[in-house]
């Protein structure tokens, strides 16, 4: 997924001290009358969680009587995007040659790298839209990694009364098959109403709790939907309570706290100001650094206006 705003923030990522909960603000997914997202990361408090520096939820949106998802090429460097459904269907292509469709409850990883662009449409059969847009930060050593996708459907494992899709890492003796570049965990968890679970995780990881539907309390803090609590590394478990009378669902989001200082700046991870520059350049340019994506109707995204101060990395507050 794009980063669309007109007028994207700069993000300096790196260790931070905050706990508790961080909010979601709404932004529109390509112009002010499109499918709107909560986006939860990055945000000034935390931008990291591990690896993970960009959460975006969204629906359950009816399309039927609105505009869908419908995102233009647009590039992408140094990360890993995840896609996750949990009702609906897109289309993705990519700079790669990749035309897959993304599901519900499957797995589709895309490795950016040294560049890549794609696109990404919702299906005229799908009625309703709802699911997650991750991206994972890349260390140095890797960001210049060629283009890559991976395609994973977990199955569902039961852990006292909870279900639980483990797509990235390892969670209750299960492991995904699925290579990233830094240790990470990614499950979704599916609660009955009235039920807890406690879950054993590493305690080098520090954690998220994302609500995407119900009444959950992670750590004994009730949360609202797309609200993301943060648990700090030095812990081995995580406890879950659905406080309400209806089935609730949650992503779990993990791993060791991620070192290096980025700046992100539209849909670029990269290590400097100059970094950012050269891409928003290269990608202007048609550059084969990103290549093209073919079978898309429309045209690509064009970048917006860099800011007019310089993107410089620093910790978080």
């Amino acid at each position: 997924m794009s980063n669309t705003e007109a007028a994207p923030d700069q993000f300096a990522c790196g260790a931070s001290r905050f706990t508790g909960v961080l909010h979601p603000r709404e932004v529109p997914l390509g112009g002010p009358r499109a499918m709107r997202v909560r986006r939860t990361l990055p945000q000034r408090e935390r931008s990291l969680i591990g690896a993970w520096c960009f959460v975006d939820h969204y629906g359950p949106y009816d399309v039927r009587a609105a505009t869908g998802m419908d995102v233009p090429p647009h590039p992408h460097t140094g990360l890993q995007t995840v896609s996750w459904l949990f009702t609906g269907e897109i289309e993705h292509r990519d700079s790669a040659g990749v035309h897959a469709m993304v599901r519900p409850g499957e797995l589709n990883l895309m490795t950016a790298g040294a560049g890549i662009c794609h696109s990404e449409v919702s299906i005229p059969s799908t009625p309703i839209l709802h699911g997650v847009q991750l991206w994972i930060a890349l260390p140095d050593g890797d960001r210049e990694t060629g283009r890559d996708f991976v395609h994973f459907a977990p199955s569902v494992q039961s852990v006292d009364a909870a279900r639980i899709r483990v797509f990235i890492g390892e969670l209750g003796g299960v492991r995904a098959p699925v290579h990233t570049f830094t240790p990470l965990l990614g499950a979704q968890i599916d609660l009955p109403s009235g039920t807890d679970v406690e879950l054993g995780v590493d305690r080098t990881f520090e954690h998220g709790v994302l609500l995407d539907r119900g009444e959950v309390a992670a750590g004994g803090t009730a949360l609202g939907v797309a609200d993301l609590w943060y648990q700090a590394s030095g812990h081995d478990t995580i406890s879950l309570i659905n406080t309400g009378q209806a089935p609730a669902r949650i992503l779990l989001l993990g791993g060791q706290p991620f070192a290096e200082e980025l700046v992100m700046w539209w849909n670029f991870v990269g290590r400097s100001h100059d970094d950012i520059v050269s891409y928003r350049r290269q990608w202007e340019e048609h550059d084969e650094r990103f290549g093209s994506v073919a079978g898309y109707p429309g045209k690509r995204l064009p970048a917006p206006p860099l800011p007019n101060s310089t993107l410089l990395p620093r910790p978080n507050p």
